[in-house]
């Protein structure tokens, strides 16, 4: 049996909750479809310490859930850098059951029905489902790629649309990189016999500085941790291999200095409860750079799955390793050891986060490519429906290994590429950049895998900018819904205007 509905939306991430939330608020019967069984992707999945930029222009339901975590605490706005998982998904819930969304859980998308340039029914299993309108919420964005959305993968060349900052980086010194002289060769620390290299680093040749590869950002898992009485001790993982740790030990056996270990993981007691949230500080981290995220984002769900466990497992063992293995710093071991897992968070997934950091996967080419040129330029846009600020902020792409020519031979070494991060002023997001280009498909709306280069896009992945394009992905698809007609001929001012009262920033000034 078929169902029918005004909007469907797809995925339960932040996007997702605030797009069902808003088509259903704006009248729209709506059902939300999350693959998984959690409501809030990366905000309630581990990601605690949200990266928010410049304040002024966080609107809408962000806003919102900014205000709702300040009540939760019962502190001032902005008190919190975010809040505990738990709480977040509790809050998205609320809003869900208040706007009367209905809610399907554990339903992966597997088809697409189109007739001409509209999707008339989404399959999701053995639910399907017809709807005036969709929304494509999630992070890979497979409801677009089987509606037959073109979209792009990766780093694109410098040449493409003339980004001074695409395509691949030349390594250089910094808090992200490997230090010098850490041999890649398994049988040989000196770097200088070729030979077998060690395991997490990406075998393959790095392609010319400048030029595009496809690469993604590197995936990982943003683990919240604790020092509390009742923590769950790391533990040692049926499967840990020591071996697979060997450049980590040559990693420190090389450093000139020992951080803290909080400099590691990022273990400032950041959130409520005494709570941190993990991150990928530093050339080894929980981030995974052997190139297993680069098979992601078109990959089907078996290999989905093994490269989940992939990550979910470096995450494991990167914390026993970091708390126990010898070949790290005693005062690392020792402080690592005051940590670990909150009983009262992911208790369905081992205490671990039920959300992979898909970092980025597909995005959309649709009518418009937002690119490093709208950012850095501030560009202002006729058609805007949110505003980002954060930082063009691309996380580490891959760990390789170069020769390095030095006198008399030359010398293997190790390199994380990729990381890059450089400042923008606010600036617009059009709406443009939400729709496929209307020749392929003319009623699907896309907050996450909007349209933009990879460089654009490594600043709008925020979950900020996520939740106010979700805001107005929802109210755009329930305004095409009740109109009968494409998404791109919905009327823009008086979207805007809707936007505009729920507290939308849509330019500054």
């Amino acid at each position: 049996m078929t169902r029918q509905y005004d909007v469907v939306v797809y995925a339960a991430t932040s996007a997702g909750v605030c797009a069902a939330v808003a088509a259903a608020s704006a009248g729209a019967s709506t059902l939300l479809v999350e693959p998984g069984r959690h409501l809030g992707g990366m905000t309630s999945g581990g990601l605690g310490y949200t990266d928010v930029g410049d304040v002024r222009v966080l609107g809408g339901m962000a806003a919102q859930l900014r205000t709702d975590i300040a009540e939760h605490y019962g502190v001032a706005p902005g008190r919190y850098a975010g809040p505990e998982p738990h709480v977040a998904e509790s809050i998205f819930a609320r809003w869900l059951e208040r706007a009367g969304v209905d809610v399907e859980f554990e339903r992966t998308v597997s088809g697409v029905e189109t007739s001409g340039t509209r999707i008339r029914t989404a399959s999701f299993g053995d639910l399907e489902v017809q709807a005036g309108a969709f929304v494509d919420a999630s992070y890979e964005g497979d409801l677009l790629a089987l509606a037959g959305v073109p979209f792009a993968v990766g780093r694109e060349s410098r040449n493409l649309y003339g980004e001074t900052f695409a395509g691949r980086r030349e390594p250089v010194p910094g808090r992200h990189s490997m230090p010098e002289w850490v041999s890649p060769f398994l049988d040989d620390p000196s770097g200088l016999a070729t030979g077998p290299l060690l395991p997490q680093i990406k075998p393959e040749p790095m392609v010319e500085v400048g030029e595009g590869d496809g690469g993604v950002m590197s995936y990982g898992y943003r683990v919240c941790l604790t020092t509390a009485a009742d923590r769950i001790p790391f533990q040692r993982r049926d499967g840990y291999d020591p071996a697979h740790w060997e450049l980590g030990r040559r990693l420190f056996a090389q450093a000139t200095e020992v951080l803290p270990a909080g400099r590691y993981l990022g273990l400032e007691q950041n959130l409520p409860g005494g709570k941190a949230d993990g991150n990928s500080l530093g050339p080894f981290s929980l981030s995974v750079l052997d190139g297993a995220a680069w098979e992601y984002p078109t990959a089907g769900p078996a290999l989905r799955e093994q490269l989940r466990l992939h990550h979910l497992h470096h995450a494991q063992d990167f914390l026993w390793w970091l708390s126990t293995d010898e070949g790290v710093p005693a005062s690392v071991r020792d402080e690592l050891q005051r940590w670990g897992l909150p009983s009262d968070e992911f208790a369905d997934t081992g205490h671990l986060p039920h959300q992979l950091y898909v970092r980025e996967a597909r995005r959309m080419l649709g009518e418009h490519v937002l690119t490093e040129h709208d950012l850095v330029q501030g560009r202002q846009h006729p058609d805007t429906v949110a505003m980002g600020s954060y930082h063009i902020d691309i996380r580490e792409v891959q760990r390789a290994w170069r020769w390095v020519y030095e006198h008399p031979d030359p010398i293997g070494m190790v390199v994380s590429e990729g990381y890059l991060s450089v400042g923008v002023p606010p600036y617009e997001i059009p709406y443009r950049s939400l729709l496929p280009r209307r020749d392929t498909v003319e009623n699907l709306v896309v907050p996450v895998c909007i349209s933009a280069s990879h460089v654009a896009f490594s600043s709008v992945r925020m979950e900020p900018q996520y939740q106010m394009l979700g805001h107005a992905a929802g109210l755009a698809a329930a305004m095409t819904a009740a109109k009968d007609a494409a998404a791109h001929d919905i009327d823009i001012a008086a979207l805007q205007q809707r936007l505009a009262d729920a507290g939308q920033v849509l330019r500054l000034g």
